[in-house]
């Protein structure tokens, strides 16, 4: 037996800490049909390194909160170097679609094509208008001004 590895005893309760992923919790065995991205905070992220930094020299240190955590070496590596551009802020990925800086020619033509619909429309309306007046006057029996014939002198 001088060939089994001595395992130290294992701490009551449980196992993992609380990330924020809810770890202590009993995991589902049930295998999800589309795999779901953990995301972690940033301040999560900067405990996790300053704790790998905490563990120093130790042999296996590092490794065992990895696996404590359930975390790769390459997500630390990240983090590393995501804290050495700026810590705390540069951990924080802007979330959603990033803004596209809009040509203001582009801008402005959209502007005039809204203006022109609006006016072709407003056109339409004041055409249906009149044609209903011309209508309505012929049925009344009221006589209109020739505007054809009419040059304004």
């Amino acid at each position: 037996m001088a060939n089994e590895k001595q395992q130290a005893p294992r701490p009551e309760g449980p196992e993992r800490s609380e990330g924020p992923s809810g770890r202590g919790r009993r995991p589902d065995p049930e295998v999800l049909a589309k795999g779901r991205r953990r995301q972690f905070s940033a301040e999560y992220k900067l405990r996790i390194v300053e704790e790998a930094d905490r563990c120093g020299g130790e042999s296996g240190a590092v490794s065992a909160l990895l696996r404590r955590e359930g975390l790769y070496s390459s997500h630390l590596a990240e983090w590393r170097e995501a804290r050495r551009r700026g810590a705390l802020g540069a951990l924080k990925k802007p979330r959603g679609p990033q803004g596209k800086r809009r040509d203001p020619v582009v801008k402005e033509n959209e502007q005039l094509k809204r203006d022109n619909a609006r006016l072709r429309r407003e056109l339409a309306q004041a055409l249906t208008i009149l044609e209903i007046q011309k209508k309505a006057s012929e049925i009344l029996g009221i006589p209109l001004k020739d505007l054809e014939n009419d040059d304004g002198a």
